[in-house]
């Protein structure tokens, strides 16, 4: 094959590859009966009890509850931690919330996906396969840093808020963090019932909640949505994030680095192929 064959073979298969793309998946619309839960910040104690509920339903290492210093500096989830609460101290008032993955309406970690491993199911949670290649895509995506990698596992895993999908919710079951609460800070129903309970507790104490319910249109809607007595950039949520789902931002984008990360190695290769046939033809 000559330099002139060998580029204009590519020039055909990068078109056919741009062309295709991955799979972009959209949820549209947040389903009315999907799995939700309400988070009611004003309720929260900081017991850290769901902490150790999800540890235990995941077979996680136990938290020590004890430990009081957790509380000094915010904490993110981790592949050995699906949840964590933090406590912020505003005007001499303590507020905790409860940190895991939001399982977004319409996902980026989803869309991002080159191999279909994150999946939303029809009930509302986001699930990871193993057929996960580790590309680790979904960690970039996700505007709420969500997914985690086992970076010290020979067998490594993206490990997030599995909303007890498997191991509960498909029985009937409430999540285990929603069981273990003691102070009904979280309710679980369909999303239709529980944007309706937070309605309902704005109207009956609106000196007690700022008007907004987070999570009801952030990035298209989430899973997990929050009620708050102080705005919520000042208990750590972010409020840049609009209202568009992130795939419907990024669809044009995704699709040519996909196309870009199956073209450009080969191609390389390729030249570097031919410059070293060159090379060594010179030398004859």
């Amino acid at each position: 094959m000559n330099r002139r064959t060998f580029l204009k073979t590519m020039g055909i298969g990068s078109g056919i590859l741009l062309g295709a793309g991955p799979r972009i998946i959209h949820a549209g619309e947040p389903l009315p009966d999907a799995a939700t839960v309400l988070v009611d910040t004003t309720r929260c104690i900081g017991c850290r009890l769901c902490e150790e509920a999800c540890a235990q339903a995941n077979s996680l290492p136990a938290p020590d509850l004890s430990d009081l210093t957790v509380f000094d500096r915010k904490r993110s989830t981790s592949e050995a931690a699906l949840t964590v609460v933090n406590r912020y101290t505003i005007e001499d008032a303590e507020i905790h919330v409860k940190t895991q993955c939001m399982h977004c309406s319409d996902a980026a970690c989803v869309s991002s996906c080159l191999v279909n491993a994150l999946k939303k199911e029809k009930e509302g949670p986001i699930s990871w396969h193993t057929n996960c290649m580790g590309c680790r895509y979904c960690m970039v995506a996700c505007p709420f840093d969500g997914p985690k990698f086992e970076y010290h596992s020979a067998a490594p895993r993206i490990l997030k808020c599995t909303f007890c999908y498997a191991t509960r919710l498909v029985k009937g079951q409430k999540p285990a963090c929603v069981e273990a609460c003691p102070m009904e800070a979280l309710s679980f129903g369909t999303r239709s019932e529980m944007l309706q309970e937070a309605r309902s507790r704005i109207a009956n104490a609106p000196d007690a909640y700022v008007s907004h319910i987070y999570g009801e249109h952030e990035v298209g809607g989430t899973s997990w949505i929050y009620l708050s007595p102080v705005p919520f950039d000042r208990i750590g949520f972010r409020t840049d994030l609009g209202t568009t789902p992130y795939p419907v931002l990024t669809k044009g984008y995704l699709k040519t680095v996909h196309g870009i990360d199956l073209i450009v190695p080969p191609l390389l290769f390729g030249l570097a192929y031919l410059s070293r046939r060159k090379h060594d033809k010179d030398k004859d």
